[in-house]
Formats: structure tokens, sequence, C-alpha cells
């Protein structure tokens, strides 16, 4: 008795995938780099400076986290 397997993958091709994760990785490292950018200049801020702009410095990670997550 003979069988025939038939097996066809209904989905994206292995390169639409590779390019889809490409594009995930860039997007990563760009939020990652607005990240650290916002981070880095808001730390730089003196202390008065932040609390001019309703700023305290514990909150400096939920903003760089913010403007990250908006790109």
């Amino acid at each position: 008795m003979a069988h025939i397997t038939d097996i066809r993958v209904h989905g994206p091709s292995l390169s639409e995938r590779f390019a889809r994760l490409r594009e995930a990785l860039a997007l990563r490292a760009a939020k990652r780099k607005v990240y650290r950018t916002t981070y880095d200049e808001l730390s730089r801020v003196s202390d008065r400076d932040l609390a001019d702009m309703g700023i305290h410095r514990s909150m400096i990670p939920g903003i760089a986290q913010q403007a990250a997550e908006e790109l």
C-alpha cells in the first residue's frame, strides 16, 4: 500500500519571516536609542530645573519609557 504525504505550509515564507524579524529588531533598537537619549538628557538636568518642569528624578525612567513607546 502506498501513502502520499502532502505537506503544505500556509503562511509567510522564510524570507518574509526574516524581513519581519529585521523590522522588529530595527524598531527595538530605535526605541532603545530614544530611551537612552531621553534618560541621559534628563539625568543631566539639575534637580532645580527638573522641579521647574514638574519632574521628580524618580520619574525619569517612566518618561523615557513613554518617549520610546511613542515611536
